[in-house]
């Protein structure tokens, strides 16, 4: 019979990863990668789901993507983006929000470790991304970085904050409503 405790991870699961797959695909293009909205939902969804959850949520939407659903930015989808130039970021989703999840359970109360966190995974999304990148378009570390990652710094440590802002209030909002495990 299912109850309420093991109804909710799944529910939430899947509504996170309809949010990131409704966020994902609106981005401004900026060279080889978009700006969107989908990496402050990433940092967002550990304070609802925890680090498993989020991951899971993460690894739906990448697989949605992956079998031809247009989630990725630029309403594009297929295997062919996920192993294309850009695949690396998309991956490294995974571990972004593992690594924010952590952060945040370890240290719940304490919202510059939160972000100092989410600085730490923004920095492995950053790194498997542009291996990636490089590995699949020959470019070199120097003309990667200035493609694939200076341009996002700035917005990615706005949304950063926004995320360890909101991200608790949204948390214990939930609670308060009873929908979520700690109410």
């Amino acid at each position: 019979m299912e109850t309420k405790s093991n109804i909710y991870p799944r529910v939430m699961t899947a509504m996170m990863a309809a949010v990131i797959s409704a966020v994902s695909p609106f981005a401004l293009p900026i060279g080889p990668i978009s700006l969107s909205l989908c990496t402050l939902v990433l940092y967002v969804a550990p304070y609802i789901l925890g680090w498993r959850g989020s991951a899971a949520a993460a690894l739906v939407f990448i697989l949605l993507g992956t079998v031809g659903m247009p989630v990725f930015t630029g309403f594009q989808g297929g295997l062919g983006k996920v192993i294309g130039p850009t695949g690396g970021y998309i991956v490294g989703y995974i571990p972004l929000v593992v690594i924010t999840g952590l952060t945040i359970r370890f240290f719940p109360r304490n919202r510059a470790l939160q972000y100092l966190g989410m600085v730490g995974a923004t920095a492995v999304l950053y790194t498997l991304g542009t291996i990636w990148f490089m590995f699949q378009s020959g470019n070199n570390l120097a003309a990667s970085l200035a493609a694939c990652v200076f341009p996002f710094i700035p917005g990615d440590l706005i949304k950063m904050a926004v995320a360890v802002v909101f991200g608790p209030e949204l948390r214990e909002r939930l609670v308060l409503a009873n929908i979520h495990p700690e109410g």
